[in-house]
């Protein structure tokens, strides 16, 4: 009894030690996640203060009515945010239909085989593939039209928006298939059970049922198209513009490609009014991921 006790105890006190000393680690884990994390928001407070301060001067009512100019009082956003609202206009339906499409296909109708599982691993590497690469397909195929005159978009609204299309498919096409995957199957199974086919169980009880996930994943994605530069700078989008689209098929100013012109101009005074065009599409995205926070708690309710 006496070495069963003895042996109790030092099994204890080595069950002790080894949990005390994974607290500990857990505990500086914690504080150096938490330092990386404040590292991080602190650099990122001292350069939107800093934006703030630069740009606050710049954002009066002459700025948003005005075009660009080669006067930093007298530069504006006009094009540019008109611009930017063309291309986000024409970017949606595209993306949106291919996007879901192809994510509703893939869940719901390609056969479980290495063919299919091949396509959505290349699908999921596409998400990584840098920005620059897109914007060469994009002048290749969209603005040149793959050296046919009769395809070729030049450096139009149309054209812009298949280049970002082509960016955000991958994001938009994972989080569908992600959202569509989340959906229970006793769900389709009670619909199956009432009668309904394969397409109505998709339109009316899965496509409702992961409206939030894939709400949520498109605004995002929509918003890093909206930030994208180097695309629009290899499809040749013009830095300044002095007049504004009238359909897809017009040249236009985009809000990344103005604030980069500004951002590279030698006088002072420009740094403080790329500064207040970076404050405008900062204020955009924002609001873009408010819209996705509210439309997925709102239809996270409701289904």
């Amino acid at each position: 009894m006496a070495e069963t006790k003895t042996k109790t105890l030092v099994n204890q006190q080595t069950i002790e030690k080894k949990l005390s000393s994974r607290l500990t680690t857990n505990k500086l884990n914690k504080w150096a996640f938490f330092a990386c994390t404040m590292i991080g928001l602190l650099f990122l407070a001292a350069l939107i203060i800093d934006t703030l301060i630069k740009g606050a001067g710049h954002l009066t009512p002459s700025f948003f009515t005005s075009f660009s100019s080669s006067t930093p009082s007298m530069a504006g956003i006009k094009g540019a945010l008109i611009g930017t609202i063309w291309l986000m206009v024409t970017i949606i339906p595209i993306s949106i239909i291919l996007g879901v499409g192809t994510a509703i296909y893939l869940e719901e109708y390609a056969k479980d085989n290495a063919l299919t599982s091949f396509i959505k691993v290349c699908i999921s590497n596409l998400a990584g593939v840098p920005s620059v690469v897109f914007g060469l397909l994009g002048l290749t195929i969209f603005v040149r039209g793959m050296g046919i005159e009769a395809l070729a978009l030049s450096n139009s609204v149309l054209a812009a928006a298949l280049t970002m299309s082509l960016l955000i498919l991958p994001v938009i096409i994972v989080a569908s298939q992600e959202a569509i995957r989340s959906v229970p199957s006793p769900v389709r199974e009670a619909s199956y059970g009432l009668g309904g086919n394969k397409w109505q169980t998709i339109r009316r009880v899965v496509l409702p049922a992961a409206i939030p996930g894939i709400l949520t994943g498109f605004i995002l994605a929509l918003s890093r198209a909206l930030g994208e530069t180097a695309p629009l700078i290899l499809i040749g989008i013009p830095t300044v513009l002095l007049s504004l689209p009238s359909s897809v098929f017009d040249q236009f100013q985009a809000l990344p490609m103005a604030i980069y012109n500004w951002a590279k101009l030698p006088q002072d005074e420009f740094q403080n009014v790329a500064s207040a065009g970076i404050i405008v599409l900062l204020v955009i995205l924002l609001l873009m991921n408010a819209i996705a926070i509210f439309l997925r708690n709102k239809y996270s309710k409701k289904y």
